[in-house]
């Protein structure tokens, strides 16, 4: 099965309850920028996936809502206040809320991000 397509721009793509789908079949990148898919929203949390090309930066930037980071694929870095974490697949990495954080791919990197909600 694959996500359903919702109206909702904010949302984009939205799993429904008890659905089954293949995580890496949603992995996509784009030369021109990076790819960030809504995975699903809920009232306890939210999941995106971010796509990376080598060399398409996510600068250091304050966020309101704590994270957890999943590297999926490739490898690079990501910066949690002034700690830099090395990663690569299987990774995971906390960023609290508030926090400044940032993402530098050294290769292709996909990375699931599970949000509080916001």
């Amino acid at each position: 099965m694959t996500p359903e397509k919702t109206a909702s721009p904010t949302v984009g793509l939205t799993l429904k309850m008890m659905e089954r789908t293949n995580l890496h079949s949603l992995i996509e990148y784009s030369r021109n920028e990076r790819v960030k898919k809504d995975i699903i929203k809920t009232g306890w949390a939210n999941v995106v996936l971010i796509c990376l090309e080598k060399g398409q930066k996510i600068l250091p930037h304050p966020e309101q809502y704590a994270v957890l980071f999943q590297v999926l694929d490739g490898e690079g870095t990501i910066t949690i206040g002034a700690t830099r974490y090395e990663v690569r697949r299987g990774h995971l990495v906390f960023s609290p809320k508030g926090g400044v954080r940032g993402i530098s791919p050294r290769t292709r990197m996909s990375l699931l991000g599970m949000q509080e909600p916001h």
